[in-house]
């Protein structure tokens, strides 16, 4: 054998799909542990006003004080079990349909698609992890909504676990799925607009030449590409909101679908209603998105630092 046979370095080794599956779903629940009260408070902007009353919280900070002051500081974590329910299924299901379609796509030289294929990739995962995660959803609504009802209508959820064997018991398998269509359709806007503005606000403001690559260029880029998911987005997800929320009452529900709730809402509320809890759905999104990228990166670090042995303090991304 030549010596220069001897010096070829064998490739690094690579962490497993299953691992990178693992580590994706970890880290969006680390990140949902930091920006739960937020979802609660979005949930509680969206359902203020329900029936056509006089709306409950004028503002995002004026439910959070009424919140914390008629409910107690730990009640911003109420359904923390659902959204870590939600991240685990949601997160998990999409970033492996997501790889398996991506590797799929790529060239035999492994040239990665172009942009138009990994938006209809991105939209794809997105839909099938949204329907696989919307049982998680319907206990997450159920259960942050649960404070703003009258004790004679509380549902009085223990957890997660508790809230899909009782709605299963008392209203069916099926209820699991409730408001599923909103709840695809706003998966696949919210991934189509991410997909479109995260990497062209990064561009733009590498183009600058006061950005360079790292957290703070991903950070900024998540909260532009924020705003326009976020304004993109919130008319499916109030409509998905209030259908997940809603109570059958002798046996006629109390919307018809997504576009009755659209329909009601801008007849009883006003058109801008259905942007309701914008601040707090903004505020979640891009620092969701930058927690669960620095969770990664530290698990995937890790992970070859300890298994793989691998020494060069590189995390690596999906």
């Amino acid at each position: 054998m030549s010596a220069s046979s001897n010096n070829v370095q064998a490739p690094p080794a690579q962490i497993p799909k299953s691992v990178k599956f693992l580590f994706g779903g970890l880290a969006g629940m680390g990140a949902t542990v930091f920006v739960q009260p937020l979802d609660l408070v979005k949930n509680r902007m969206q359902l203020s006003g329900v029936g056509g009353g006089a709306k409950e919280h004028k503002t995002s900070f004026h439910a959070l004080k009424h919140i914390l002051k008629t409910e107690g500081p730990l009640s911003v974590y109420t359904g923390l079990s659902a959204g870590l329910l939600r991240q685990a299924t949601y997160t998990t299901t999409r970033l492996g349909i997501y790889t398996t379609l991506f590797e799929k796509a790529s060239g035999s030289d492994g040239k990665p698609p172009g942009f138009l294929t990994k938006a209809v990739i991105g939209v794809t995962a997105g839909g099938i992890g949204a329907f696989v995660g919307t049982p998680a959803e319907v206990a997450l609504i159920r259960m942050t909504s649960d404070g703003r009802l009258p004790p004679d209508q509380k549902r009085g959820y223990k957890n997660v676990i508790d809230a899909l064997l009782r709605i299963c018991k008392e209203e069916g398998v099926v209820t699991m799925w409730r408001g599923c269509i909103p709840t695809v359709g706003r998966a696949m806007v919210v991934n189509a607009a991410q997909l479109s503005t995260y990497s062209q606000a990064k561009q733009i403001l590498v183009q600058s030449g006061y950005f360079h690559d790292g957290l703070f260029l991903h950070f900024c880029a998540s909260m532009i590409s924020g705003l326009a998911t976020t304004a993109a987005s919130m008319p499916v997800d109030i409509a998905k909101t209030r259908i997940q929320s809603m109570k059958i009452v002798d046996g006629v529900p109390e919307y018809k679908g997504a576009l009755d709730v659209l329909g009601k809402v801008i007849k009883n509320e006003g058109f801008f209603s259905l942007w309701k809890g914008f601040t707090p759905y903004y505020a979640r999104l891009g620092p969701h998105t930058v927690l669960t990228f620095i969770f990664l990166e530290q698990m995937n670090k890790y992970y070859k630092k300890i298994v793989l042995k691998d020494t060069s303090g590189v995390g690596g991304g999906l």
